[in-house]
């Protein structure tokens, strides 16, 4: 729902949204640079000794007026001719024309109705309540997005184009709650909805009949600062029944031209102040650095609107849709997908349809919705989880244990939890795994005990849907076919292979960069954004199951980078090290921005074995800023898999690499990468009080290796791999 309420007004309204922050970020710089260019009144200035000046520089002045930069404007008749000039209050004079800015009054009219009249203004109220809707619905699913309030500033992860949303979003919220609450509040007032003005004050019925009385003598003239003067009108010349009408901060009244006695007085209404507070908000009139602020952030709603129709349409394309989905009231069954590509949302449409077809009413919904008071109907949840990187939430889950963990009492329908991923990572399930350890600690009823599906097996789940089945007392069969993931084909430029003399057969591979759209350009989908680090999947020919590597190579080296090693029966592996150049691969990028070098100064430790070099050999080549890196690589005999070895001497050489130590596991005095660590303690540990970072790839019995060790070496510090792995200052990419 609250996803709904978001996108919805996010989409419908985009273009009207757009036109109003862009033309009031484009208004909010008239009024620092209306303050800027108008003289100011010196600060002890009176309203008599500045309407005295004006009045000597023009005997035939009628009205002056202070707009809330400073600005004071005159108005006069000069032998039945009118005039009017902007003044120097230091001599009265007129210095510039009090003409309004053409492009400022077309842009005022653009912003406020269309230019168009009531039609218009209603239109573009329309466009600031889904401008309102769409900054609280934000503010919620940032929220949510971080895990909580208290994490509101937490780093972000995932797609480009998201973490941009979130990140502008949460600049800019503030800024978009109060521009459209103002706008809305003044819109209402110009169609008379609020009482935003007070009684005037009562005309008076008697004056004194007499003329000339000098403006220094006037006594409210005389003690109301020009800071605080709003509008002052001169009585009609020769007519001794006409009064002087002042308008001031502090209210309105009348005063008497031969006498300057006040005639009457009336202090601005409650309603009034709001009102003149919420135009000082809204316009920046008053307040120019915060008008020049509100404006900054109204900029960040069409780059919002631009990565917010991106993350839509990468969503429709990366989730199935799923049909007769039923309401959340309703559905007797409620699935609850956990996914960062898309590839579990295509179980839960197989899934979905086959409890459909058994005469279910089933519900499909993201974790991070997860609500049990929306799903009042509900008798039996269905969890299924991926996991993302090391153990943690996917996107689609982000807040389902805080969520699952603040209940005061869970759900009386029982729980399935499903996982899904690679037996091949070390993080097989982990976060399934959680969520099922926390159902069961909170003491929600399981209705099947917790299962996994290995590298989307379509034969587990099926064998999980007959027991599923079992339990409902129905017969159901999930014949689950996966779907291809959109490619691109790339082509095989180079090859340089390795290890066959130590059984090893490896290759660097090096393909070409392949063609882009401009949509793919503009938006970052497919080859056009990468880095070092991300992953790039292969699609085997045969087989709609990807195999993911890491990349060595990022967007601006101009190609695409990877290091295979052949193992016995892998069809990916086999595929790619007999490939030749002129060969072509079927593949995409998956983001992987846990396992990417910051662009900072901070130092880097990058600790590897084997093709764990790939990524950390991409980093040192795009380390242009020649910030520390030390580099622990392990390999089996440095004259036949010392992968990279020209690259990291000229690498070295040219500054990109600080430090360079090796491990030979064979030989006549084998050492393996943690050996390596130890041996350069003092090394490590200096590296560490400079707030290096550290980075690990390769197999996972290495890295559990390499992070025993790192503990040894960084206890004297009162520190260990666990301790820096929760300040985010060690990650670790394993198989």
């Amino acid at each position: 729902m609250l996803r709904a309420l978001h996108r919805w007004p996010g989409l419908l309204a985009l273009a009207l949204v757009t036109l109003l922050a862009v033309s009031g970020a484009a208004l909010s710089v008239f009024p620092a640079a209306e303050r800027i260019a108008a003289p100011q009144a010196e600060e002890a200035m009176s309203v008599a000794d500045l309407a005295t000046r004006i009045r000597s520089a023009h005997p035939g002045v009628e009205q002056i007026r202070r707009a809330p930069s400073g600005r004071i404007t005159a108005y006069w008749f000069d032998g039945g001719t009118p005039g009017s000039a902007v003044i120097d209050p230091a001599t009265g004079a007129g210095v510039a024309s009090a003409d309004p800015n053409p492009l400022q009054r077309w842009l005022t009219n653009l912003h406020r109705s269309l230019l168009l009249d009531d039609a218009g203004r209603i239109v573009m109220a329309a466009g600031a309540a889904a401008m309102l809707v769409l900054a609280v619905s934000g503010l919620a699913l940032v929220a949510r997005r971080v895990g909580g309030w208290r994490r509101w500033l937490a780093p972000l992860r995932g797609p480009l184009a998201g973490r941009v949303h979130v990140e502008l979003a949460r600049a800019a919220v503030l800024g978009l709650l109060l521009t459209s609450a103002t706008a809305l509040w003044m819109t209402a007032s110009t169609f008379g909805f609020l009482p935003d003005e007070g009684p005037p004050p009562e005309l008076p019925s008697a004056v004194s009949g007499r003329v000339g009385a000098p403006l220094a003598s006037m006594p409210r003239l005389a003690a109301t600062p020009v800071s605080n003067l709003h509008e002052l009108s001169f009585p009609y010349p020769d007519d001794a029944t006409d009064v002087f009408t002042l308008k001031t901060g502090d209210g309105v009244g009348y005063l008497d031209q031969g006498t300057g006695a006040t005639l009457g007085w009336a202090e601005p209404s409650g309603w009034e102040r709001i009102s003149e507070t919420v135009y000082m908000l809204h316009t920046g009139q008053g307040a120019p650095l915060l008008g020049l602020l509100l404006g900054l952030t109204a900029l960040g709603v069409p780059a919002m609107g631009v990565t917010g129709l991106s993350i839509w349409l990468a969503g429709r394309a990366g989730r199935p849709r799923i049909r007769d989905n039923a309401a959340p009231g309703r559905a007797e069954t409620i699935i609850l997908v956990g996914s960062e590509g898309g590839s579990s949302w295509g179980f839960a449409a197989t899934l979905h349809a086959a409890l459909t077809r058994a005469g279910q009413r089933v519900h499909a919904a993201p974790m991070s919705a997860f609500d049990p008071a929306r799903f009042s109907g509900a008798r039996r949840y269905l969890v299924l989880a991926a996991t993302y990187g090391d153990g943690d939430a996917p996107a689609s889950a982000k807040g389902f244990l805080d969520r699952l963990d603040r209940l005061s009492a869970v759900p009386a329908a029982p729980v399935a939890v499903l996982g899904f991923g690679d037996r091949s990572f070390p993080a097989f399930c982990a976060y399934a795994k959680s969520v099922a350890a926390a159902a069961e600690t909170k003491g929600w009823r399981l209705l099947l005990p917790f299962e996994t599906v290995d590298r989307q097996s379509p034969q587990e789940f099926a064998r999980w849907g007959r027991a599923l089945g079992e339990a409902l007392g129905i017969a159901l069969e999930l014949d689950h076919q996966p779907v291809r993931p959109a490619t691109s084909t790339l082509t095989l430029i180079s090859r340089r292979d390795y290890g066959h003399d130590v059984q090893a057969p490896t290759a660097i591979l090096r393909f070409a960069l392949p063609r882009l759209c401009l949509w793919q350009r503009l938006t970052g989908q497919g080859f056009a954004r990468f880095e070092a680090g991300d992953l790039i999947g292969i699609v085997p020919e045969g087989s709609p199951m990807p195999r993911l590597y890491s990349l060595a190579s990022g967007r601006r080296d101009g190609f695409v980078e990877i290091v295979v090693r052949k193992h016995v029966g892998g069809l990916c592996s086999s595929a790619l090290t007999t490939l030749e150049p002129g060969g072509t691969v079927a593949a995409f990028i998956r983001r992987n921005p846990g396992f990417h070098a910051a662009r900072d100064r901070t130092p880097l430790i990058l600790i590897g074995a084997g093709t764990g070099i790939g990524p950390l050999a991409g980093f040192i080549r795009a380390n242009a800023s020649r910030r520390p890196i030390h580099l622990f690589f392990g390999m089996r005999h440095p004259d036949s898999d010392f992968l990279y070895r020209e690259e990291l001497e000229g690498w070295a050489a040219g500054g990109r690499l600080r430090h360079l130590s090796t491990a030979v596991s064979r030989g006549t005095r084998p050492r393996h990468v943690q050996d390596a660590l130890v041996a350069d303690q003092p090394e490590i540990v200096r590296a560490i009080r400079e707030g290096a970072r550290v980075m690990v790839c390769g197999g996972r019995q290495m890295a559990a290796g390499v992070a025993e060790a790192m503990t040894r070496i960084l206890q004297p510090l009162g520190l260990s791999a666990e301790i820096l792995k929760a300040e985010g200052r060690y990650v670790e990419d394993v198989y």
